[in-house]
Order: C-alpha cells, then structure tokens, then sequence
C-alpha cells in the first residue's frame, strides 16, 4: 500500500497552519491569544520538521528535532504565560495597544 499522497497532505496542514498563526499575530490583541497563535506556528514548525524527515529518509533525526521543539516550546509557554500573568497583575490589562500606552 502506497501513502504517496501523505506529505502532501501534511504540507498543505502545516501551510493551514501557518497562514492560521500569522493571520492571528496580526489581528490579535490579547497576550494570552498571542501567546497561543505562537503554539500554533509552532506545531507547524514540528510537522515541518517530522515531514522533512520522513521525506529525506531519515525519520528519527526529524522525530528527534520535533521532540527537542517540543521541549523548548513548552518553556517558551510556560515562561511566557508567567509573564502574561505577571503584567496583568501589576497593570489590570493584557491588551497589547493598552500596554504600548503605558509610560514609566
């Protein structure tokens, strides 16, 4: 059974991903969904690197990159939430043009 059909199907998932994270960081406002959209561009970024494996014949080096993302992406959210919750406590708002006003 041939999957010849399957990167293609994976490009055009992470292509949906892609477009979905960069409309996002453009129109979003809030920091919690900021912080999100980036989630999603990085999952694109591990199916990249998952299909970019499988494609060059080497699917554990591409496995073993998504899982070192993986790692990094999770303290990337963690810290970033951390510090989403940090502003929110001390100026009452995670709205980014609200922030950008702030003087001091």
């Amino acid at each position: 059974m041939s999957a010849a059909w399957l990167p293609a199907t994976v490009l055009a998932a992470i292509l949906g991903l892609l477009g979905i994270g960069f409309y996002g960081l453009l129109v979003s406002r809030n920091l919690i969904k900021l912080l999100l959209v980036l989630q999603i561009l990085a999952k694109a970024a591990i199916l990249g690197l998952v299909l970019a494996g499988r494609v060059s014949g080497h699917p554990s080096l591409g496995q073993s990159l998504a899982t070192t993302v993986i790692a990094a992406d999770t303290v990337v959210a963690i810290v970033g939430l951390a510090l989403v919750i940090q502003v929110h406590r001390r100026t009452g708002t995670v709205d980014v043009q609200a922030l950008s006003r702030l003087r001091g």
